[in-house]
């Protein structure tokens, strides 16, 4: 429970602030009414029911914020993805490549850096300097490809 982020606490909060505002004052009529060792057990019984009860809630938080992190993870990716395809085209006639000996090349032009191996069907992209991971080479990514090339000769 303790590894849980702040966001996951602060919906179990808003969701269940009733249960919560309920037991604390059942808690300050319990300590202010009751003199014995029974106060004790009663805050102790609260605690537990109310831990119990927000565990099962807390797990169900966390997963669904969890799913919607994972989702705007993936638009943001989609995102880039499409901003920096239509960087390629915009900028395929800047596009410089640099061949390695060892048959690796890099591509770059002032906001994309391509690299990748000859014959290969994946490329490693770079978007103003941020890794957009590994792409398959679709046709625009060998449009780019070939017109870095002619640029480069």
């Amino acid at each position: 429970m303790l590894d849980l982020d702040l966001q996951v606490w602060s919906e179990f909060l808003k969701q269940n602030w009733l249960v919560i505002v309920i037991a604390l004052v059942v808690l300050f009529l319990v300590l202010n009414f009751v003199k014995t060792v029974i106060k004790w057990a009663l805050v102790l019984v609260i605690a537990a029911c109310v831990i119990i009860y927000s565990g099962i809630s807390l797990k169900d938080i966390g997963d669904a914020v969890s799913t919607v992190k994972e989702q705007g993870i993936d638009k943001v990716a989609e995102i880039s993805k499409n901003e920096a395809m239509n960087m390629m085209k915009k900028e395929a006639a800047e596009a410089k490549m640099a061949k390695n000996p060892d048959g690796s090349y890099s591509i770059t032009t002032p906001n994309l850096e391509v690299t990748g191996t000859e014959g290969a069907d994946k490329v490693k992209v770079s978007f103003r300097g941020v890794s957009l991971g590994e792409w398959k080479v679709s046709d625009t990514l060998e449009a780019f490809i070939q017109e870095a090339k002619r640029n480069s000769q």
